[in-house]
Order: structure tokens, then sequence, then C-alpha cells
């Protein structure tokens, strides 16, 4: 049905200081807010993800990280750096993301992008089938070109080579062309480059680097929220949170997850990280 103010043209008449001229009507724009929305790749489950119905308790970490989220998503596109999102499963890490993700769009109509680290490498893997009529570019480009990017679980994904060069692709051309990005993992930033259940084990030390410019990290933990019953509240949640021990996951890492971890060690020692970042090292 065209729109009743514009007719389908796409223009409304306006008058201004009593001068009769033409605009865009909105319709256009929410035309254009939802193409991007269906084009962002959000699964069904998160489409009514938003910040106003993700439920909160008294946790100052998550009080923060969402907090933070909640002007990243404000300030969109004058942003200067993305987030990271860190904790166990199940504490509202991906609601919180696409949130952000879905706020950016409608308000902007910003070509944003979800992706599974997971099925963003199963993707790029099945361009190599020749019995498909892709190309590992028709998947990367979108990806690296996105104006807002949510990586989700970084880090699950075993590291060999490839995954390592693949993500380091992705990380580093979005870094170099400042595009922001929001992360999610369930592996801690721990300082320790020996900790294989560590974030840094799981990625690679020079993504790492890049990661620690590119974002702000915000780690925190709390009960899973798929375990709560459907009327849970705040202070459901708060009891739950106290009560449980603190989760983590195990230790699990490649013997190349080792290696990085020893040669990052040797490499903060040694002072040779150059993130190449407009100005030189990273800090300065």
């Amino acid at each position: 049905m065209p729109c009743a103010i514009c007719d389908g043209s796409g223009w409304k008449t306006i008058v201004a200081d009593g001068v009769t001229r033409v605009t865009r009507c909105e319709c256009r724009r929410d035309a254009l807010v939802a193409r991007r929305l269906q084009d962002a790749r959000i699964p069904p489950r998160y489409l009514r993800c938003d910040l106003d119905n993700f439920i909160t308790y008294q946790n100052e970490r998550l009080l923060r990280a969402v907090d933070v989220a909640r002007r990243f998503a404000l300030d969109f596109p004058v942003v200067s750096r993305g987030l990271m999102l860190i904790g166990p499963p199940g504490i509202g890490k991906t609601h919180v993301a696409v949130a952000v993700l879905r706020h950016a769009i409608g308000a902007t109509g910003a070509r944003g992008l979800y992706y599974d680290t997971r099925a963003l490498l199963r993707d790029i893997r099945s361009t190599y089938n020749p019995v498909l009529n892709t190309a590992e570019m028709d998947v990367l480009r979108p990806v690296m070109e996105a104006e807002l990017l949510v990586l989700d679980d970084l880090g699950a994904e075993r590291l060999t080579d490839w995954v390592e060069e693949t993500m380091s692709l992705i990380v580093n051309t979005r870094y170099n062309e400042r595009r922001p990005t929001i992360f999610t993992s369930n592996y801690e930033d721990i300082p320790e480059e020996g900790d294989l259940s560590s974030l840094l084990a799981r990625v690679g030390f020079r993504m790492h680097s890049r990661l620690r410019e590119m974002c702000e990290f915000l780690e925190y933990d709390g009960p899973d929220y798929r375990d709560l019953p459907p009327n849970a509240g705040a202070e459901d949640l708060y009891k739950l949170w106290k009560g449980q021990p603190k989760r983590r996951l195990p230790q699990k890492a490649t013997g190349q997850a080792r290696a990085q971890a020893r040669q990052a060690g040797a490499a903060r020692a040694a002072d040779k990280v150059d993130l190449k970042w407009t100005g030189g090292r990273a800090g300065s």
C-alpha cells in the first residue's frame, strides 16, 4: 500500500518560513532501515533484543558494561573504539551486542552485520567447494566493509594457521579502516601468557594486540539467563549470582596456542610489538 503522506513517491511537501519545498518522506528511511535490519543476518532468536528489555541486577561490572554499550549505541557512528564483551556462557553478551547493532541500524540506517565466528569460518570454507559458485571475497567483503560488525563467540574455533590468518585478515582490515566492531567471547582476558584458557591463547598474540587497541574490554560474570524460570526478575538473578561459584571454561588449547603463549611473553619482553596504527606504537 502506498504511503499516505507521499503516495509512494518518496517525497513530501513541507512549509518552512512561508516557503514551500519538498523533502524526503520518512517512509523512505523506514524502508531503508527495514532492509538494513533484514540484511544484518541477526538470528530470529535475537530479533527483539534491546537494552531496555535486558534484565539487569546489582552487579557492578554488568551494569557498567550495559552503560558503556548504551553510550556506544547512542554515539554511533561517532565512536573511536569498538567493544569486547567477555564472560561465561549465558550472561547476555549476545543480547547486549545485538541490541547495540539494532539500535545503530535503526537510528542511522548503517550497514550492520552479525556473524557467529564459527558460522563465518564455515561460510568461508564453503567457498572452497568447486561445486558452489561462490568466491571467498563474497563472504569476506561484507564482513570487512560493514559499518558496524558483531562477531559473536570469538575464540570458540580451534586455533589453526588457517583460522588465525583468516581472522587476522578480517580484524586487521577493520582495524586499519577504523571500522568499529563488537566482539563477544567466553574466554577471559588473563594477563598471564601461559594460561591456556585465556583469550590470548585462543586468538593468538597478534590478534590480541589488535583487539586491545580496537576495543574497550568489558568483562563480567553472572548466572546463566537460559536456566532461569520464565518469570524470573532482577532479585532472582542477584540471588543466583551471589550463590554460584565462579564459572570458567576448562583449559583447552592446542600445541600451537601453547607456543603462541610462550612467544607472547618473549615479544613483550623484547618490546617489539608495533601495531601499525596511525601515530606508531600502541599507546603513543
